[in-house]
């Protein structure tokens, strides 16, 4: 990290402290400064969404923030905010800009990797059931996948599995040597504890986002009976120790009422959740349960409440596919992220089991400009309504397309699924999908409008002002 970037972030942290003091004057104090300095006005709409937020108490994002700064252990907070809000984006992005100028590729934002393929559960329609179970990555090539990725501007880092926490030791020896970067394991969190939080509290950088289906029928039904009771009593472990934590839940055709109800998620954020990771089941392996896809009314539903949380419950929700629309359609393929398995296949994401690569013999930047990665690159966005953003789920011919073209084979060891049987199972899907969305989009586009012209008046009417001011302080006698 370059001087300047250390001394803005001694600048941010300090101020933090400052806010964290008295967050309900000094927050809205801060805001105040920064726009008198923005003479320019190129911040304008964003102190706009910014400051009624912090002026405003019972506003769900103060709420969030205010109980964020409060109760979370003071390392964890200052890796959250150091690590993840400023060297994952703002102090790196230059270096990924300048990366992906010098080899011609995209370079992702985050690296999602698997340390092993092995787990203490067995659910059902699991992606990760369809690699080899012995399958893992040593201390050393995770080592070395992070600190490649650092010298092209990746400090973002991932784990799923299998169940990472198999592999915890090596985890937190890897959060604390790169203790410039931010981890997050997607964990069924059976094996968190209290020497697992008081690790957690020391290296201050690593998050945990928990795997559950809604309440405990529907979660046990996937995961196993008992699985539930475990959960909830990792989730209040993490919250007494102040480690900052997630929910992750796949919706499917079984569960979507729950895991996106309002009680649920109220539940989430009583458990002390910060955040929720919404995902929508995915028929990958040969005897997938179709019968699991989600249907049209219920991803409508989940593209609703989604929007409707973000602005009533202090937790930050996201949908992976139903807010293609805030990163411009399929963030894959090295777009945003990739996915590197417990095998060392280099994938575009972790439910297309695909690859040209494997970081066993390459360097990280070689498996970024895979042919099937270039494939990625040359189609995104699979389609110009980012509510239909995947190119499996939503536009399986692309997937089809870009596997035949660059001659990429199945990572898949139990079963290697071709591409066009996984497609097949999601035609109709897609078919049934396709004019929900299309009237989802133009709603959202209008919306879009409106909200637009509201800003430019906003900024005419602020402007005006500003020039009066002006012409006033001219021509005072």
């Amino acid at each position: 990290m370059s001087l300047k970037a250390r001394i803005a972030k001694s600048i941010v942290m300090s101020k933090i402290k400052y806010i964290r003091e008295d967050p309900d004057t000094r927050l809205p104090e801060i805001l105040d400064s920064a726009r008198k300095i923005d003479r320019t006005g190129r911040f304008d709409s964003a102190f706009d969404t910014l400051e009624p937020i912090a002026k405003d108490r019972n506003n769900n994002w103060n709420r969030m923030v205010r109980s964020l700064l409060a109760e979370t252990d003071p390392v964890c907070l200052e890796k959250l905010i150091g690590n993840l809000a400023i060297n994952t984006e703002l102090s790196s992005l230059h270096i990924r800009e300048r990366a992906m100028k010098k080899y011609g590729c995209n370079i992702p934002w985050a690296i999602l990797m698997d340390p092993t393929a092995a787990c203490n559960l067995h659910c059902i329609g699991c992606w990760a059931s369809e690699y080899q179970k012995t399958a893992n990555m040593d201390f050393d090539l995770l080592d070395r996948i992070i600190t490649e990725g650092k010298k092209l501007g990746i400090y973002m880092y991932i784990y799923s599995g299998g169940e990472p926490l198999v592999r915890k030791a090596d985890l937190f020896r890897l959060a604390q040597k790169h203790s410039d970067c931010y981890f997050l394991a997607f964990s069924n969190a059976t094996m968190v504890d209290e020497a697992f939080a008081e690790e957690s509290a020391r290296v201050g950088n690593f998050a945990l986002a928990i795997s559950i289906e809604g309440f405990e029928e529907e979660t046990d039904m996937r995961r196993g009976k008992g699985t539930y009771a475990k959960v909830i009593a990792a989730m209040d472990i993490l919250k007494a120790r102040g480690i900052p934590f997630g929910f992750s839940a796949c919706y499917h055709r079984y569960n979507t009422d729950v895991v996106g109800s309002e009680s649920f998620v109220d539940f989430m954020v009583e458990k002390g959740a910060r955040f929720g990771w919404y995902f929508t089941y995915m028929p990958l392996g040969r005897d997938a349960k179709t019968d699991l896809l989600a249907t049209p009314d219920q991803r409508e539903y989940m593209y609703r409440k989604v929007r409707e949380y973000r602005e009533t419950k202090p937790i930050f929700v996201l949908d992976f596919w139903n807010d293609g629309e805030y990163v411009k359609g399929c963030i894959a393929g090295g777009k945003s992220y990739l996915h590197i398995n417990a095998a060392g296949d280099v994938e575009p994401c972790a439910f297309i089991h695909y690859s040209n690569a494997n970081i066993h013999n390459m360097s990280l930047i070689d498996t970024l400009r895979q042919p099937l990665f270039r494939e990625y690159a040359a189609g995104q966005p699979f389609n110009e309504n980012h509510v239909r953003p995947c190119p499996l789920l939503d536009n399986p011919e692309k997937l089809r397309g870009m596997v035949e073209r660059s001659g990429a084979h199945s990572t898949q060891l139990l079963d290697e699924e071709d591409v066009v049987s996984l497609t097949a199972k999601c035609e109709d899907a897609a078919n049934n999908w396709s004019a929900r969305a299309d009237t989802l989009w133009k709603e959202r586009n209008e919306e879009k409008a409106r909200q637009e012209a509201e800003r430019a008046a906003r900024n005419a009417a602020r402007q005006g002002a500003k020039n009066k001011k002006t012409e006033e302080e001219i021509y005072q006698p």
